[in-house]
């Protein structure tokens, strides 16, 4: 071999180092994200006791008159003017805080913490880390119909997001701990560590690797272990059901989900209507919140239980210890006062409030069904949070947790996947990603497998490829692509064993055409690059496609790996037909079993 020639072929594999194909793409970096996540797991386990510690205080100092971290239900609090004004002055603090201090505290969290995954760069600010949890204290404190749940997430995120800012890390291994603070603060409040793995990544990973499962899996566990010492041990809501499934049980569960499913659908529908009202309003959005809290004051003087986050009502609802008017007040009064002030931006968690909502409605359901309002308002919860969010495993398992009680899995599962089936047929977007759909971005939530990365180049490439020879004069060339107006844009250069040692171009062609003093050199003198990305048949086209997107270049040509002999060419079409051949699958449709034989097919 030619020692330029050697030198051409073997530069360009070694600047072409290919990781071996295997099932897994980690690497020995996941032992150090994992190391991270147990700290970020021991943060997120003490932001949200902070939280917790934080909306009693608030909660005690507005409703009671006392400065006590004592748990305490609105169910004793007195009905008087005061019930309307507090909630409307947490309000406009939190309006205050959004407007000086920082904007994502509106909301939830979570679709916060999801906007920060996709357009972010999984980069979150030390002021969503501080003001996050204070305004939630305040929002809930004050009577919010909010849970802990999302603005934990938000604050777990920011924690691990903040952790992965002081080192060199990718965007991907930042989500990776972001959504390991998410987790492992989730955890901590509620005590469902699996539920917590499967919400990240249902919700917030977007993938499915080890990468990122192993360190959300480590802060959750260092979560759940230091959870004893912060806020207390065992499931949250402990429960017996004692569930006597039977023929009726898998109708009588489809349903109740197919009901949860239009329940859901219906308060999505609702909080983007009044989100809407809201920005039609000739004032400032700094003063929504406070508008949405006269309105949770009212709400409160119907129903003081519908105040703040509710656990005794889920409590109650598990033990069948409300009567139906109760049941049906929480309902109606909890669902308009959450509505109301979720869209006029305060600050505060989804969670609990779907838990009530849907609790209340699997009791009453389960007033005229077997198995008692108690199983059934589980299942509600189940169902809602499974419907509202899509997440209908981590719905089913979260249920399970919260109660100890692994006998409703499998009703569970019926319920959560039968609303999901129902919300995700007729809503585009759920509760999570309507907002950020409204702000610009897209979000897609299903995995599926990359054709790129199951499909070899061999299969794809073009085999019967025209090429020039590397002795070519240039005057040839520019004569050749002259009289081939219409042929290819670019061609490969091949020396005398068949090996490519560059590419020639029309558009070189064109500046070879002004320079006479080129046309007596040789294709191999103006064309040769070392660094030229070469392919190989059995590289899957992921590998392909990203040589081609650093060398900007839109034909790759594919050399057998012994010998560097040219064996095919790669272009942008051939990649292109792929995506199409793939998104073909999903579309054509055919019955080959039924299909009637050729002969008859003819005679018809």
């Amino acid at each position: 071999m030619d020692a330029s020639v050697r030198r051409t072929f073997t530069g360009a594999a070694h600047r072409q180092r290919r990781a071996e194909l295997g099932d897994f793409s980690a690497d020995r970096r996941l032992l150090m994200l994992a190391a991270m996540a147990s700290c970020i797991g021991a943060a997120g386990a003490l932001a949200a006791w902070a939280l917790v510690q934080a909306i009693a205080l608030a909660t005690n100092a507005v409703w009671f008159g006392r400065l006590s971290a004592a748990q305490t239900s609105m169910a004793d609090v007195a009905r008087t003017p005061w019930m309307v004004l507090a909630p409307a002055l947490g309000g406009l603090v939190i309006g205050l805080l959004a407007r000086f201090g920082s904007e994502k505290i509106r909301g939830h969290g979570i679709p916060e913490a999801i906007e920060a995954i996709l357009a972010g760069g999984s980069r979150m600010s030390p002021k969503v880390a501080v003001l996050k949890p204070l305004s939630s204290a305040v929002s809930i404190g004050s009577g919010g119909p909010f849970g802990a749940e999302g603005p934990v997430i938000m604050t777990g995120g920011a924690i691990g997001s903040l952790l992965a800012q002081c080192f060199h890390l990718s965007a991907a291994e930042r989500k990776c701990l972001l959504v390991a603070g998410a987790a492992a603060g989730m955890t901590a409040i509620f005590g469902t560590p699996a539920a917590a793995v499967l919400l990240a990544v249902e919700l917030l990973l977007f993938e499915w690797k080890p990468r990122s499962f192993v360190p959300v899996v480590v802060a959750v566990m260092v979560s759940i272990a230091l959870r004893p010492l912060l806020l207390g041990e065992g499931p949250l809501f402990p429960a017996r059901l004692h569930w006597a499934g039977g023929w009726w049980s898998l109708p009588a569960c489809v349903g109740v989900g197919v009901l949860l499913g239009l329940q859901s659908g219906l308060l999505t529908t609702l909080l983007y209507r009044i989100e809407d009202a809201f920005e039609r309003l000739p004032i400032h959005w700094m003063w929504w919140p406070a508008l949405g809290g006269l309105v949770v004051g009212l709400g409160g003087l119907v129903e003081p239980r519908a105040l703040g986050v509710g656990y005794d009502i889920l409590r109650d609802l598990l033990a069948d210890h409300l009567v139906v008017r109760t049941v049906i007040t929480i309902l109606l009064v909890k669902g308009a006062i959450w509505l109301v002030a979720l869209a006029s931006g305060t600050s505060g968690g989804v969670l609990a409030p779907l838990l009530i909502l849907g609790g209340a409605a699997g009791s009453l359901v389960g007033l005229v069904l077997p198995g008692g309002p108690a199983a059934w308002a589980l299942l509600g919860m189940a169902g809602m949070m499974g419907g509202t969010m899509r997440a209908p495993l981590t719905g089913a398992l979260f249920a399970v947790e919260l109660t100890g009680d692994f006998g409703m899995l499998a009703p569970l599962l019926a319920v959560t996947t039968t609303a999901y089936a129902v919300t995700v047929l007729l809503l585009r977007r759920s509760i999570l990603t309507e907002k950020i759909a409204r702000r610009g971005g897209h979000v897609v939530r299903e995995y599926g497998l990359d054709p790129f990365e199951l499909t070899r180049v061999g299969e794809v490439m073009v085999r019967e490829v025209e090429s020039l020879s590397a002795a070519m004069r240039v005057g040839e060339a520019v004569a050749f692509f002259s009289d081939r107006a219409n042929g290819r844009r670019t061609y490969p250069v091949l020396d005398a064993e068949g090996r490519p040692v560059g590419l020639a171009s029309r558009s070189e062609a064109l500046r070879w055409r002004m320079d006479e003093n080129l046309w007596n050199a040789s294709l191999e003198e103006v064309v040769s690059d070392a660094s030229l990305p070469l392919a190989h048949p059995d590289d899957v086209v992921a590998q392909a496609v990203d040589l081609m997107v650093a060398a900007d270049a839109g034909r790759l040509p594919v050399v057998d790996p012994s010998t560097g002999k040219l064996v095919g060419l790669l272009a942008r079409k051939d990649v292109l037909r792929l995506r199409q051949a793939s998104a073909a699958l999903e579309r054509e449709r055919a019955a080959f079993l039924l299909r009637p034989p050729r002969a008859t097919a003819r005679q018809t």
